[in-house]
């Protein structure tokens, strides 16, 4: 009997397991199933997150305060999708696309000043030199606050760029805050045509060419090729000055690093799309210069700035001397959507030689220096030679060979940098020390 009783309880258990396996491998089924049809394809996906745009644009069109008209509310949709994909993406308006044509095909009234977004706020990337914003003394890091008394709080960048250019003569009102200032400052510019000089030459003592390169347009690569063969035969170093330099042209930027490095990578673009993948090579047969080179650069350097030094830094054929670049480093196209509208997108990123990104890091110096005058302190109980013997003009000038004139002519020459310009900047008299020390090592 115990032996019948037992075999019947271990049926029943075996029936029960039996029972429980199946309901399991059921709800399994049953689970497995529902996830599936709880899974929508890509397509029924796309279809969902459209009918939810369109219910959302409906209930608005229906009930906002404002009555707005549906290409209204369309625009501003599109607006803010593309500044939400990152800072230099945009909706371009029929207005703001023949702003943008007008600003890339002609002359326009302006301040000279490159802006961006950085960390959500509108910065001053660079001034441009000699221009209406240089002179009222913007400087690169400045964080623009108001226009005209309007807040630039959530303003994209192009309707900054569009408030701020304008005709010849007009007055703009800019309210900056800047590092170090214990309050926002005011700053009075009057708009003018804004028309830049990319690239100047001048020497450093003997055996030193200075070039500064203020923008990559489309004469960079042909003005710094007309100053090294101009100065080939004394100059023994070259100082390229990229600060404040926001950037312009990447086929200039390729040419410029190409001029210097005979081989290797110099930059490549990648992108989600493939075709979209670039990479940009150096040529022996472009090479025009092979002599010690340093590279000025600041916060103010971006974009084509960033990679021209950084390409030199990775093939370690220049010093880099300076702060921190700007760090922009993506590409942006303009993609006309209709006659009058268009999208500016970021399809890609640049890459420096050594596989680095620019983007949001920057380009750090190889040696930091802040900018800033040198201190020099001149001993004023020192007697002089010159203050004992009282020595005359025509004294002076049987010694020297100089008229007194003519040394204060030198003081203005636009083409030499004079010791007292060395002076007033820093970073220009490391950069320079350094390549006098590249020039004996050298020689």
């Amino acid at each position: 009997m115990k032996n019948k009783k037992f075999m019947f309880l271990g049926a029943l258990s075996a029936l029960f397991a039996v029972s429980l396996t199946f309901n399991a491998t059921l709800f399994a089924k049953e689970t497995t199933a529902a996830t599936t049809a709880d899974k929508p394809s890509t397509e029924a996906s796309r279809l969902q997150a459209l009918a939810k745009f369109t219910k959302v644009l409906s209930i608005v069109e229906r009930y906002n305060v404002d009555d707005l008209t549906i290409e209204e509310l369309m625009d501003k949709a599109l607006k803010g999708m593309m500044t939400n994909l990152d800072a230099h993406s945009n909706y371009l308006d029929s207005k703001s696309f023949e702003s943008l044509k007008v600003q890339t095909n002609g002359e326009f009234g302006g301040l000279g000043i490159t802006v961006g977004m950085k960390d959500g706020a509108l910065t001053v990337i660079a001034p441009l030199e000699g221009t209406p914003a240089d002179k009222a003394g913007l400087k690169s890091g400045d964080i623009i606050l108001k226009i005209n008394d309007k807040s630039t709080l959530g303003m994209s960048l192009d309707e900054a760029v569009s408030i701020m250019r304008g005709k010849k003569g007009d007055p703009i009102d800019i309210t900056i805050v800047r590092t170090g200032e214990p309050k926002p400052l005011d700053i009075h510019i009057i708009r003018d045509i804004i028309k830049i000089e990319s690239v100047y030459a001048k020497t450093i003592g003997d055996n030193i060419l200075y070039i500064r390169v203020t923008s990559f347009d489309k004469k960079v690569v042909e003005g710094v090729t007309k100053a090294l063969k101009k100065n080939e035969a004394h100059a023994k170093g070259i100082i390229l000055d990229l600060r404040n330099n926001p950037g312009g042209l990447l086929d200039q930027a390729v040419g410029l690093v190409d001029i210097f490095v005979d081989e290797g990578q110099i930059v490549s673009q990648k992108g989600r799309d493939t075709r979209e993948n670039e990479t940009y090579s150096a040529h022996p047969q472009n090479t025009l210069s092979k002599a010690p080179l340093v590279v000025l650069v600041n916060g103010g350097s971006a974009s084509a700035s960033e990679i021209v030094s950084g390409a030199l830094q990775d093939h370690k054929r220049a010093v880099i001397v300076g702060t921190k670049t700007f760090g922009k480093g993506s590409v942006q196209v303009i993609l006309p959507i209709t006659q009058t509208d268009a999208i500016k997108l970021t399809v890609a990123r640049y890459y420096l030689p050594s596989g680095r990104t620019i983007q949001a890091v920057g380009v750090t110096p190889d040696i930091k220096v802040l900018a800033g005058s040198v201190d020099t302190v001149e001993n004023k109980f020192a007697l002089k030679e010159a203050d004992l013997k009282k020595h005359l003009e025509s004294e002076l000038e049987k010694v020297d060979g100089k008229k007194k004139e003519d040394v204060e002519e030198d003081e203005d020459d636009k083409t030499i940098i004079t010791e007292k310009q060395l002076t007033e900047d820093i970073q220009l008299k490391e950069g320079t020390d350094i390549m006098k020390a590249l020039i004996i090592v050298k020689g």
